[in-house]
């Protein structure tokens, strides 16, 4: 499983010309689901996400998680942080789950992250969207639950 986390100051998520997610001040997840991604994936994903600190605290260091600033996270399923692009020009997908997969898994992350007392808003599995990222600092993080990186 991996995440594009971006720290927000707000972000929302478009679907036919009608806002489905929106937050102020937060995290924007972009989370891709891979062949092979289990439940330890997911609590890997959620306790990194709700505990990762990089929020400034009064002294303006890095040191706060979502939980102590109370932000909100919009997450947003994405297949193509999956893909690699290693090999000539067109990037292969056969590394990401199958949409029945990763949709299971990407709504275990979000009841995994809700169950934390974070508020949660989503995209819409498999849908075009339009996403607006108002990145603060900015701040732009990596994460895999394999730790490939």
């Amino acid at each position: 499983m991996r995440a594009v986390v971006q720290r927000v100051k707000k972000s929302q998520v478009t679907v036919d010309d009608a806002v489905v997610g929106k937050i102020s001040s937060g995290l924007m997840i972009l989370l891709g689901v891979e062949d092979g991604d289990a439940s330890q994936d997911v609590d890997y994903m959620v306790d990194k996400v709700t505990n990762l600190r990089i929020f400034e605290d009064e002294e303006g260091k890095m040191n706060c998680s979502i939980r102590d600033v109370g932000g909100d996270i919009l997450a947003v399923s994405q297949f193509t942080l999956l893909g690699d692009c290693r090999k000539g020009r067109r990037p292969s997908f056969v590394k990401a789950a199958r949409p029945e997969a990763a949709n299971d898994l990407y709504e275990l992350f979000v009841a995994g992250v809700r169950s934390e007392g974070i508020t949660v808003e989503t995209g819409i599995f498999q849908a075009e969207m339009l996403v607006d990222i108002a990145n603060d600092g900015p701040v732009t993080l990596l994460l895999d639950s394999k730790k490939q990186f």
